[in-house]
């Protein structure tokens, strides 16, 4: 195993380790999207430029935005506290 690929393997368990520790929604979202760009290198790294191209479309871009929209949607709708 090559240093490169050893980096890149701490990297994803890094921020793989950051996701699940995270305890706020929006900042799990974040973890999650760096987490798809550790990912996206990696693969681009092990040579499987489709595969790297899928991560980085969905796990990167499209999963992050649909969480931040759930997320923005149940922050409208959540009924207001009454005192």
């Amino acid at each position: 195993m090559t240093p490169l690929l050893a980096g890149l393997l701490l990297l994803v368990a890094a921020t793989g380790a950051g996701v699940v520790l995270t305890r706020q929604p929006r900042r799990q979202v974040m973890a999650m999207a760096a987490n798809g760009l550790a990912l996206t290198v990696l693969f681009t790294a092990l040579q499987a430029p489709d595969v790297a191209f899928s991560q980085l479309v969905v796990g990167t871009a499209a999963v992050p935005l649909l969480f931040l929209a759930v997320l923005a949607s149940i922050r409208l709708h959540r009924p207001e506290e009454k005192e």
